[in-house]
């Protein structure tokens, strides 16, 4: 069993280093685009890419979008607005407004919790329970970009919270289904730390990765996204396939 583990985590971190490897010297933003109309573009953002603001050279969704929409576009400035986002080594499905009015609609939908969001991580541990929601406050530092369990009567704590279900495991690692139901700085990554089963790769808040680090990237991906067309106001879901297979 223990050989069966070694190789499991060995495939693992080989199929998702190629991955991202793959991914970065051949970003091509009109590959991600997984939807377009005149209100919204839907996005699978890869693994490595910044949302927004990455540094000097470097390419991001945000100005990758920017410069799709200005060629198919000649001599008109686009418009793009960034309602929600994803940690840069983070991986999944995001959308963005073409519109302010699309922006201001999809923003409260977010703000309200009108919008579903879904992640897959792998944990460093298997929880005992393979169904739960875990419910904590967090407080974010922003000198150290993150955020830490606190309690509730701590100023500026927020509440979070979420549900999650095992869908695989073996003696060391599972593969969780998350169900966000608020939207908090590092979310996850801190509450699946503090209940004792952080994500494999995360060098914030897995001390295993701190003092060895495993190589792999972290293993999180945002793999489905609803919410009420801006303008239509039909439900829409988007989702692609679990990218962590135990």
């Amino acid at each position: 069993m223990v050989v069966f583990v070694v190789v499991f985590r060995a495939l693992l971190r080989y199929t998702l280093l190629k991955r991202r490897d793959f991914f970065m010297r051949n970003f091509n933003i009109q590959d991600c685009i997984l939807f377009e109309d005149k209100e919204i573009l839907v996005c699978h953002k890869p693994a490595g890419i910044a949302v927004q603001n990455a540094r000097l050279g470097a390419a991001d969704m945000e100005s990758s979008l920017k410069n799709y929409l200005a060629l198919k576009n000649p001599g008109k400035m686009p418009y793009l607005g960034v309602v929600h986002r994803l940690d840069q080594p983070v991986r999944g499905v995001m959308v963005f407004a073409k519109t302010k009015e699309a922006a201001a609609d999809l923003s409260r939908q977010v703000q309200t919790k009108m919008a579903d969001k879904f992640y897959y991580a792998v944990t460093d541990g298997v929880p005992e329970q393979k169904k739960g929601t875990l419910e904590d406050y967090l407080l974010r530092d922003g000198k150290t970009n993150t955020s830490k369990v606190v309690s509730k009567s701590t100023e500026g704590a927020k509440s979070a919270r979420l549900d999650y279900e095992v869908t695989a495991q073996n003696k060391t690692n599972a593969v969780l289904r998350i169900r966000l139901d608020t939207g908090r700085h590092h979310q996850i990554r801190v509450q699946l730390a503090n209940a004792g089963i952080p994500i494999v790769g995360d060098t914030k808040y897995n001390f295993k990765e701190t003092m060895t680090r495993s190589g792999n990237g972290l293993l999180l991906c945002s793999y489905k996204i609803g919410f009420k067309h801006p303008k239509t106001h039909k439900k829409m879901e988007f989702e692609i396939r679990n990218p962590f297979l135990i």
